[in-house]
């Protein structure tokens, strides 16, 4: 399997293609706006089909571009029911986007649960919720490839805990128990900027350290 960084939208959002050339099939990881075009153009290029979006929580940045992907692949869209506000009521986000963004709610297959492990591609993907940053931050965790953590945790920071739902204390205690409980050694990619590992964060972070 092979990961793909796309870098998309205003706040340079990570989406993550993972693609198993194989099995002709590929994941998606968030869908920042903008990202629809890089996606399909790696889709045909190889030859695969999208079997799943993974989101990691609602904030429009993250899930702009799912059912527009949805529609043109028929992907199996998982989110957390937790941002299920953001989810099915994108406008509610209207003050924080760019006024000509329009979000079309996306039609939500499998709402995902804490433990859960999602059979996807030939392998697993463990749900671990990870609230703080919004109510249904989740990270989707594969024992090859690590951990896709949406905006919880960050090469040296973390997320932003002062928007709706948002609470420092919650999401420290949810790093502590949901990522730096992750083997050490375990790659960590985060909703922006560059990914990390576990044990470097749970060592040096400045705002969460392991207890």
């Amino acid at each position: 399997m092979e990961i793909h960084v796309l870098p998309a939208g205003p706040l340079s959002t990570n989406a993550y293609l993972i693609t198993c050339l194989e099995r002709k099939e590929a994941i998606l990881v968030d869908t920042p706006p903008g990202v629809t075009q890089v996606v399909q153009s790696i889709l045909e290029r190889d030859g695969l089909r999208l079997v799943a979006i993974l989101l990691t929580h609602g904030h429009w940045d993250h899930m702009a571009e799912a059912e527009p992907l949805r529609h043109l692949t028929q992907a199996l869209v998982y989110a957390h029911e937790g941002d299920a506000l953001f989810y099915t009521t994108p406008g509610v986000m209207s003050a924080s986007m760019p006024r000509e963004l329009q979000i079309q709610a996306p039609e939500i297959a499998h709402w995902v649960k804490q433990g859960e492990c999602l059979p996807l591609m030939g392998t697993t993907f463990e749900v671990r919720h990870v609230p703080g940053h919004s109510p249904g931050n989740v990270l989707f965790y594969n024992e090859a490839l690590g951990a896709f953590v949406g905006d919880a945790l960050f090469q040296g920071s973390i997320g932003r805990t002062d928007l709706p739902g948002g609470s420092f204390n919650t999401l420290q205690q949810s790093i502590r128990e949901q990522i730096y409980t992750l083997p050490p050694e375990t790659p960590v990619y985060p909703g922006h900027g560059e990914p990390t590992i576990v044990e470097e964060e749970a060592i040096n972070n400045p705002y969460v350290r392991r207890l």
